[in-house]
């Protein structure tokens, strides 16, 4: 695979990715085991008829993101990590109005690690 990214994109990914991602990995992993995590988001296909969305798929992605170290990323770890950004950075821009607790709009979000309640 050819690089696309030089030291400092690849650091700005990073630090972006960490921004966006504000869940642990065992805070991801309990919030993925849930019935409310498995409810929502786009079940596209994945190939193998799971059933699972793609949230709750790139949630699992994160989990594993989250264990590696930087220099250990490869070109696909960065790209799925800018995807995350990017979801997130969309979807927090459609929050909707009143309270959010147990919406698909905060569930979503927590499928892609990210927690809008913290602060």
């Amino acid at each position: 695979m050819t690089k696309i990214e030089g030291p400092k994109e690849r650091r700005e990914t990073v630090h972006d990715f960490r921004e966006a991602v504000n869940m642990t990995s065992a805070q991801l992993e309990k919030w993925l085991d849930t019935e409310e995590s498995r409810q929502v988001g786009w079940k596209g296909s994945d190939g193998k008829g799971s059933g699972e969305s793609v949230g709750h798929r790139s949630g699992r992605k994160i989990i594993t993101l989250l264990g590696k170290k930087q220099a250990d990323l490869t070109e696909a770890d960065l790209k799925h990590m800018r995807k995350v950004v990017g979801y997130v950075n969309r979807h927090l821009a459609q929050r909707p109005e009143g309270e959010v607790s147990e919406t698909p709009w905060l569930y979503s979000l927590m499928n892609w690690g990210h927690d809008p309640r913290k602060h």
